[in-house]
């Protein structure tokens, strides 16, 4: 008997779990259940424009979607237009792969007076359940982090619009960008600079850009002993380090934008007035031992920014019937298999990457978790499901009025997209918007 297998999200994380399942020597049947009407996650809506090379794995996901035995159910919202329990009656297993797209806090005052990065990254990426506008009335901005993430932020918001309408983004997002007032764009890292967390290519690529210049500030640019140790067991921190050094005290060129790099610099207050920012504040830190954690030295700088951006990582949320941990914000499992509140794993029910490990790792760290989730899977699951037909789920859905977008409709979509580009000069011009998704897909 074939293996039922729902999968919820289309990202990388449930795509990988699609392609392990279809290459094993079960025989299964997997439905990729994805709320948007699009495929490919955080590829999609999380990479940005200006980085089209990243975007090259859609290539070999798009023919997992591809096979015979994985079906694609876009514009299915789990939790509202189906529920665990229903799943359960159309499926012998159900995977969870809902990755995370909320951000993570910062924990001081007058956070509230922030931006997320996730969801400004959502906006220039044109995700189609966000808003269309964004605030670029600034003249100076803080972004608080120092993974790629931040470096996609404060790129985006240094370079030109001009520079950007070579890429996907649509004319909102190009509006928004070409009336942006910012200048001066100040990046903060809590710890010193062997422990950045960018990685070479991404920070190196941060200099390519004919309008903005890079300046990393000297104060708080130390490496001691520690610091020293630390990228000595990691070659690609040494490899930043070393972009960094030689980026310190460079003569400015005279570039109309730039990116400031400062390091031992930990937020602690985000002032403002009439509901805008108006000032950071921040306390240099040093390094007491060998663990990377920092402490404050007492001396505080006040910086004049009219923006400040969260970008400290990801977090998932909460899912309707599924237990959740909100302290370390995933879905308790083991290897996967997620766990009841006694501890117990849930039979029929797993999850695979972010939701399982939390925002960490890279295509592959989420490829061998995917490994992993699918082998408890295929040992453990027996056929369970009353209607197993794949036409039982079509019914299921068509008479909740669900306007479901197949693998067929993201196709037509897609060559939509690279119609508009073409149109323009351009590879692609993404599609803002759910309703023009779906007629589009049509």
């Amino acid at each position: 008997m074939t293996l039922r297998v729902a999968i919820v999200g289309g990202g990388p994380a449930g795509i990988y779990a699609a392609d392990i399942l279809t290459k094993s020597e079960t025989d299964v049947s997997v439905d990729i259940i994805e709320r948007l009407p699009a495929p490919y996650g955080l590829v999609r809506y999380g990479v940005a424009p200006d980085h089209p090379r990243i975007k090259e794995i859609i290539k070999a996901l798009g023919r997992v979607l591809a096979k015979p035995e994985v079906r694609f159910l876009g514009n299915v919202d789990f939790g509202v237009d189906v529920k665990l329990e229903d799943l359960r009656e159309f499926y012998d297993a159900v995977v969870v792969a809902t990755g995370a797209k909320a951000d993570r806090e910062l924990g001081i005052p007058g956070e509230e007076l922030t931006y997320g990065a996730a969801d400004f990254v959502s906006w220039y990426d044109a995700h189609p359940d966000d808003p269309q506008e964004w605030p670029l009335d600034a003249t100076s901005v803080a972004v608080i982090g120092v993974g790629n993430v931040a470096l996609d932020v404060a790129r985006v918001l240094a370079k030109t619009g001009e520079e950007m309408l070579t890429t996907d983004i649509p004319d909102h997002v190009y509006e928004g960008l070409k009336a942006k007032t910012i200048t001066d764009v100040h990046v903060f890292a809590r710890r010193g600079p062997a422990y950045a967390k960018f990685s070479p290519l991404e920070l190196r690529e941060l200099n390519h850009s004919p309008n903005v210049e890079v300046i990393v500030h000297p104060e708080g640019f130390d490496v001691d002993e520690h610091g020293m140790e630390h990228i000595g067991k990691h070659k690609a921190q040494k490899m930043v380090l070393d972009t960094l050094a030689n980026w310190v005290g460079r003569d400015p060129v005279g570039k109309p934008h730039r990116i400031h790099l400062h390091f031992a610099e930990a937020p602690v207050e985000v002032l403002g007035r009439d509901g805008r920012v108006t000032t950071l504040r921040t306390e240099r830190t040093h390094s007491p031992n060998a663990d990377g954690n920092v402490e404050g030295t007492g001396q505080h700088t006040f910086w004049d920014v009219q923006g400040v951006y969260r970008a400290v990582g990801y977090r998932s949320t909460a899912l309707p019937g599924l237990p959740f941990d909100e302290r370390s914000a995933v879905v308790p499992n083991d290897e996967g298999r997620v766990l009841d509140l006694d501890g117990r794993p849930i039979p029929g029910t797993y999850v695979t990457g972010w939701i399982k490990r939390g925002p960490v790792g890279l295509i592959g760290h989420t490829k061998s978790d995917a490994a992993q989730t699918v082998e408890h899977l295929l040992a453990e699951t027996t056929p369970t499901a009353t209607a197993r037909e794949p036409e039982a789920v079509d019914a299921y859905l068509a008479e909740r009025g669900v306007d479901v977008a197949t693998f067929d409709h993201w196709e037509r979509l897609d060559q939509h997209e690279i119609a508009l580009g073409e149109a323009a000069g351009r590879t692609r011009v993404k599609v803002a918007t759910r309703e023009e998704m779906l007629r589009a897909g049509r």
